[in-house]
């Protein structure tokens, strides 16, 4: 999970949406300024694709929900950070009352050594969010990554409507990008909702829980430019978001309290690719 410091890193290019195949065994690529391959980040098998530790009091395993990779251009550089499904705050092995009577959610973030803990409480908290080293909290996560055996991308409307009424998965890749740091970001993660309107021909993905990169400015350590998010788009080129973040709860023009709530709606431009991504 450290950071990759090849020049490999991902590129989209200009053929977002092109019709693009990725075979079992390699990735189709582009070459980069500086002459050298960059080839595309193939899509993983959502379905089995998780974080095992060994640590003998607790070897947890996660299910990874969702993969953001933040790309530094300048320094040719790349990490890939893995947002898993949520919990519950539990007594763990305990004989009885297995959960806590004050409960909150819980959800990690893996990225290069680091660990990013979400835990959302009924009431507003400081330990919303938490990083750790990820060592020290069940030993050295171990990967395991399995990519997707038969990807194509879905470059018409008509393959995106038969795709989801064929019930085959789709895993999206969002591309977003900041001229003045020259980071990018590519937010990787499966479909979970897909409108169809066979009226207007038109597709719309709604996904989330996603781990959305502050791109703006260097984080130290990396993992804290993430917050949890849900991506929406309908078309190639913008992706809207909306953040969880304390939010007011407002009754009659009067605030009452704050939640941790997704709020705030926002559009970026994004290059966006819907893909098939099947078993082999």
């Amino acid at each position: 999970m450290g950071a990759n410091t090849r020049r490999e890193v991902l590129t989209t290019g200009a053929g977002a949406l092109c019709g693009l195949t990725l075979a079992a065994d390699r990735a189709r690529a582009d070459d980069d300024a500086a002459g050298r391959a960059i080839p595309a980040m193939r899509p993983l098998d959502y379905g089995l694709s998780f974080i095992c530790h060994s640590v003998s009091f607790n070897s947890v395993r996660f299910w990874i929900e969702s993969r953001t990779r933040v790309i530094d251009d300048k320094a040719g550089t790349f990490t890939d950070f893995y947002q898993c499904g949520s919990c519950k705050s539990e007594n763990t092995f305990g004989k009885k009352d297995l959960l806590y009577a004050d409960n909150y959610d819980f959800m990690p973030i893996f990225g290069g050594e680091d660990l990013l803990i979400f835990r959302r409480t009924v009431r507003l908290s400081d330990g919303y969010r938490t990083i750790k080293k990820a060592k020290d909290v069940w030993g050295k996560p171990i990967l395991r990554l399995r990519e997707a055996g038969a990807v194509k991308q879905l470059d018409t409307w008509e393959a995106i409507r038969d795709t989801t009424m064929a019930g085959v998965p789709i895993v999206t890749q969002t591309e977003l990008a900041d001229a003045d740091s020259g980071r990018r970001a590519i937010i990787e993660c499966p479909t979970k909702t897909m409108n169809i309107s066979v009226d207007h021909e038109m597709f719309q993905v709604d996904t989330g829980p996603i781990a959305f990169p502050d791109l703006t400015k260097v984080y130290t350590p990396a993992i804290d430019c993430l917050r949890l998010a849900f991506v929406v788009f309908n078309a190639p080129h913008f992706a809207d978001f909306v953040i969880e973040q304390p939010t007011p709860v407002v009754e009659e023009g009067v605030e009452k309290c704050r939640v941790y709530h997704y709020s705030k709606p926002f559009s970026l431009p994004a290059k966006n690719r819907v893909l098939t991504a099947g078993r082999a």
